[in-house]
């Protein structure tokens, strides 16, 4: 299999299952409170992880560098930001979530644009995000009428979005010949420090019912929709540009709403297939000739090193 191929492939695999987490996010939050469900979750994707890194062979590298790349993971991708989405879902739709979380990309392009100076802004890629976030609002315009949502619950997944992106920057701007399993199991174990330390202050474990819906969300999350997703996701990483990556975020709403329609029955609207159309031209745009000459460019360096 080419590296073009694995890249696409990755990407796919990345945006069917993250767009499938929103749901499952949404289903166990009948059954775990927020803090909880989040702890629990990383808890068993951080054995799985564990358990992959002394398999495989890998090791933890512990100097300055790698130190802090665990630490930002673990409170800008693996903590807070996730209790906020837990937390947020609970006061409004999970297709609602999901577009407030598309502005992801314009995050990672603004931070990359400013830290990353091989990843300037160009017209394509402005132009490519601008069009997939509009449509994006178009499938979900009838979530953002004025009343429909809490705005506290739309704050939380606003500054979580903020928070993940700044991390992807980080990592891209700063990461080393460290494995994407092992970057990930360091930083998730932190993450799971603190979200213990949340659910502990300001959670009841009593509250907590592991029915099926409980631990069929914790389960799924916490090996699709942790450990192959964030594994495949930090490859990523090192192969194609930050901002490329982000878009997922404007894939994974479409998933949101067609699963919406098979398991809590919603009605998919004509609105859908444009803003569909406009997700997926947006993509095309941002990820044209500029994005394959990225990809062929990175590849070409790293197989020289």
């Amino acid at each position: 299999m080419s590296e073009k191929t694995r890249i696409l492939l990755g990407f796919s695999i990345i945006s069917l299952i993250w767009g499938s987490t929103w749901l499952a996010i949404k289903i166990g939050l009948d059954s775990v409170p927020p803090f909880y469900g989040v702890a629990i979750r990383f808890s068993l994707a951080a054995i799985v992880l564990l358990m992959l890194v002394r398999v495989r062979g890998e090791k933890f590298l512990f100097d300055r560098t790698s130190l802090l790349l665990y630490l930002n993971l673990g409170v800008l991708s693996f903590s807070l930001p996730y209790a906020l989405v837990y937390w947020g879902e609970q006061y409004i739709a999970s297709g609602l979530a999901s577009i407030l979380f598309a502005a992801y990309p314009f995050v990672v392009a603004i931070g990359s644009h400013f830290f990353l100076p091989e990843e300037r802004l160009n017209f394509h890629k402005s132009i490519g995000i601008l069009l997939g976030f509009v449509g994006v609002i178009v499938i979900f315009w009838s979530d953002i009428q004025l009343g429909t949502a809490n705005s506290a619950g739309m704050g939380a997944i606003l500054l979580s979005t903020v928070m993940q992106g700044t991390s992807l920057v980080v990592v891209k701007r700063k990461h080393k010949n460290l494995s994407a399993t092992a970057l990930t199991c360091g930083g998730m174990i932190i993450g799971v420090l603190i979200m213990y330390g949340l659910a502990f202050l300001f959670e009841s474990f009593s509250s907590i019912r592991f029915d099926a819906k409980g631990i069929g969300s914790i389960v799924y999350l916490g090996t699709f929709g942790t450990v192959v997703t964030f594994v495949i996701y930090y490859w990523l990483v090192r192969k194609i540009e930050a901002v490329y990556l982000s878009l997922v975020s404007l894939v994974t709403p479409i998933l949101a709403v067609i699963l919406g329609a098979l398991f809590l029955g919603e009605v998919l609207s004509s609105r859908v297939f444009i803003g569909a159309t406009l997700v997926l031209f947006g993509i095309l745009i941002a990820n044209g000739k500029d994005a394959m000459s990225a990809v062929r460019s990175q590849k070409e360096r790293f197989f020289s090193q």
